[in-house]
C-alpha cells in the first residue's frame, strides 16, 4: 500500500471560501503531497499555478452538489473544465433518476461527460449520493457508471444527509469487480476510518482539507473541521 496520504482527494469546496481561504487550504494539501485537490470550479485556474511542478493533481467538481441539471449543460461544464486543464472531474449523477429506475437516462447522464473526458484523459468521478439510495439501486447505478466509461464511482457529496458508510462501499466493490474504481467521501475524518476503506479494497478517498494532516498525522482529531466531506 502507498503511504496514505497518495489515497486522498483533499476537497476544498466550502462555497463560503474567500480566496485566500481557499489558496491555504489547497496550499495544505502540497504540504501533505496529497493526490489531488478537488476544489470549486471558479478555483481551478489558481489551484494549476499553486499544484504546478508538485506531485498533486487538480480536480474539480460538475453540477455540484445536486446533479439535477440538464446532460447539455453538464456536458457544456466538462468541455470548460477539460480546457482550463483538470486532471480529474467529479461529477454528481442525476441521482432523482435513480431513484425513479429510469437506466437509460442514468447512463445518458454520465456519458454527457465521459464521451469529453475519455478522449482527454480526464478521469471521471461519478457521486452516486448512497444515502439517497437503496443498496440495489447503488448495485445498478455502479453498473451504469461502468457501462457509461467513468473511471470511478463516489459516494457522496458531503453535503447531503449522510456519509460513506461500510454497507454501500461494499456493495460498490462488489458489484465493481475490478472494472471501475471506488472512492468512498464524507465523513472521513481520522486515518483509521482512512485505512478502514482502503483495506476494503477503495482506490481513493475524498476528505475535507481540514481532516488531511489529521489523516497524515500531523494533528489531533480535535483540529479537523467540519462541513464538505
Amino acid at each position: 500500500m502507498q503511504s496514505i496520504n497518495r489515497y486522498l482527494d483533499h476537497a476544498v469546496l466550502k462555497p463560503e471560501l474567500t480566496r485566500p481561504e481557499a489558496q491555504a487550504a489547497i496550499e495544505l494539501g502540497i504540504v501533505h503531497a496529497v493526490y489531488s485537490v478537488c476544489v470549486r470550479p471558479a478555483d481551478i485556474p489558481l489551484a494549476i499555478e499553486i499544484c504546478r511542478n508538485t506531485t498533486t493533481a487538480v480536480g474539480t467538481v460538475l453540477n455540484f452538489p445536486h446533479g439535477v441539471g440538464h446532460p447539455r449543460g453538464k456536458s457544456a461544464e466538462a468541455q470548460t473544465y477539460i480546457a482550463l486543464g483538470v486532471a480529474e472531474i467529479d461529477m454528481v449523477v442525476n441521482y432523482s433518476l435513480i431513484r425513479s429506475g429510469l437506466w437509460a437516462e442514468v447512463a445518458a447522464d454520465i456519458r454527457a461527460v465521459s464521451q469529453y473526458t475519455r478522449p482527454a484523459h480526464v478521469l471521471l468521478k461519478v457521486i452516486l449520493e448512497t444515502s439517497e439510495l437503496t443498496p440495489a439501486q447503488i448495485r445498478e447505478a455502479t453498473e451504469q457508471a461502468v457501462g457509461a466509461e467513468a473511471d470511478f464511482v463516489k459516494t457522496s457529496t458531503g453535503f447531503a444527509s449522510g456519509s460513506a458508510t461500510e454497507d454501500a462501499v461494499r456493495v460498490m466493490l462488489e458489484t465493481a469487480r475490478g472494472r471501475i474504481k471506488v472512492k468512498p467521501s464524507g465523513g472521513i475524518r481520522d486515518r483509521a476510518r482512512a485505512e478502514m476503506f482502503l483495506q476494503m479494497g477503495c482506490h481513493r478517498l475524498g476528505v475535507n482539507y481540514s481532516s488531511t494532516p489529521v489523516i497524515c498525522g500531523a494533528a489531533t482529531a480535535a483540529s479537523a473541521g467540519k462541513g464538505a466531506y
